[in-house]
């Protein structure tokens, strides 16, 4: 009903612009990945600085995949759209993204270039050698994949490396993510570790090795993980945890700060954990897509969406931590109870003790062994051939009862809903 009435109030939108499209924005986001009271104030500023009216069509996805297929396939006209970092690059590789011209926003509004982060920059170049990624998308979110784990019933150093999903003592309690590129970088990583200890092969080489040989090693692993897995989870992972339901999930980290969160709340105390052999971080980030028909507001639209106040706001409605590397934003999260870590990769070299969460931000140490994961192209069949082998093709019986425990809950959760809106939530896209 809600998606119904948002696409009547967008039919709306188009038939009071008289069929003006100068006058609409369309955007295409992740569900529940903005506060959707930042769309109206952005209307107001664009006219405070362009002397333009715009009205913005606001519209949400749930997987990358159905995003790329509308532009790839059906030629949608979105202005602005939040994919995936693989996504970003299998856009740019396929000549699907419009260059960014923030040449042409004023300097004293141009919050891009203001408050860029260092780290960010150099990522966003790794993706595409040849073409820089910075010209064609500014980043939105990122995070980290680790593990969440139960601090009562998992010792720190059992879950300080990867092969803790495979050990026999944690059988039936594990919870995996249902995701096979984010599952695939890790373990892989883990599976390398002579040859990066020997610098034969790089985590960026790794994030790129769609060899046969690569995927059966990791299979051969994931095969000995599945006797201990609890379920394979698209979204319910770390809700289990919060109840005691299983000790162990490969996770990101912006869901583990919310079941650490809310599991607190109900004795149940949880941490998070990048394994020492090193894993992936994500990205997500706005573009404008090849058949955009606004160009001028989706860029007005992405500057106003690294403005630090919006950013801030952003974060704080829905639990992820934005790639901005403005001041500001870093002394929003800053917290006097914590240890100082070294976020200078990120924000600068002021920022080389400051005092915020390493779930959200992670320690330099932290990062410099994680790596970006890239686009396999056409071989991605064969990543989605192997996960399909590893979880077979019926769900575990126990992955039945922890969905049906889940719906069961949905109506009690249901209850609260209202009450807990203004907390931060936390969940992951599907990825591919």
């Amino acid at each position: 009903m809600k998606r119904l009435l948002f696409l009547a109030a967008a039919a709306a939108v188009l038939m009071s612009c008289g069929g003006n499209r100068e006058e609409v924005l369309k955007v295409y986001n992740w569900s529940d990945y903005i506060d959707e009271s930042v769309i109206p104030e952005f209307e107001e500023w664009y006219r405070e600085q362009t002397g333009e009216t715009i009205e913005v069509v606001y519209q949400t996805f749930d997987v990358n995949e159905t995003m790329l297929s509308k532009i790839e396939k059906g030629h949608e006209d979105y202005d602005v759209v939040c994919p995936s970092d693989y996504i970003i690059e299998r856009m740019l590789n396929n000549g699907l993204l419009v260059p960014l011209d923030f040449a042409s926003i004023p300097d004293d509004i141009n919050y891009i270039k203001q408050n860029a982060s260092p780290y960010i920059i150099r990522m966003f170049r790794d993706i595409n050698p040849s073409i820089d990624a910075n010209d064609y998308s500014v980043a939105y979110m990122w995070g980290t994949t680790g593990l969440i784990y139960n601090i009562e019933k998992v010792d720190p150093e059992e879950v300080a490396s990867w092969d803790v999903i495979r050990n026999p003592k944690f059988s039936g309690q594990i919870l995996i993510k249902d995701a096979p590129r984010d599952v695939y970088g890790p373990v892989l990583i883990y599976l390398k570790q002579k040859e990066l200890r020997e610098g034969s092969v790089t985590l960026d080489e790794l994030m790129r090795d769609s060899s046969d040989e690569s995927i059966a090693a990791v299979e051969s692993f994931l095969r000995q993980v599945k006797e201990g897995v609890l379920g394979w989870e698209a979204d319910f992972g770390k809700d289990q945890m919060t109840k005691g339901r299983g000790v162990i999930s490969l996770n990101w980290s912006g869901d583990a700060v919310w079941a650490r969160d809310e599991a607190a709340d109900v004795g149940v105390y949880l941490d998070y954990v990048v394994p020492k052999e090193g894993s992936t971080v994500w990205f997500d980030g706005w573009v404008i897509p090849k058949f955009a028909r606004n160009i001028k507001a989706a860029t007005y639209f992405i500057d106003f969406m690294c403005r630090p106040d919006i950013v801030i706001r952003n974060m704080e409605e829905t639990g992820y931590v934005a790639a901005s590397g403005a001041w500001e934003v870093l002394e929003s999260q800053v917290d006097e109870e914590l240890d100082p870590i070294n976020l200078s990769y990120f924000f600068g070299p002021e920022a080389d003790s400051v005092r915020v969460d390493p779930v959200l931000y992670p320690p330099q140490e932290v990062i410099e062994r994680c790596a970006l994961e890239h686009d396999w192209g056409d071989d991605t069949e064969k990543l989605l051939a192997m996960w399909s082998r590893v979880k077979g093709d019926n769900a575990s019986v126990m992955t039945y009862v922890i969905i049906g425990l889940t719906f069961a809950g949905l109506f009690t959760a249901m209850f609260f809903t209202n009450k807990k809106r203004k907390r931060r939530r936390r969940r992951r896209h599907r990825r591919k």
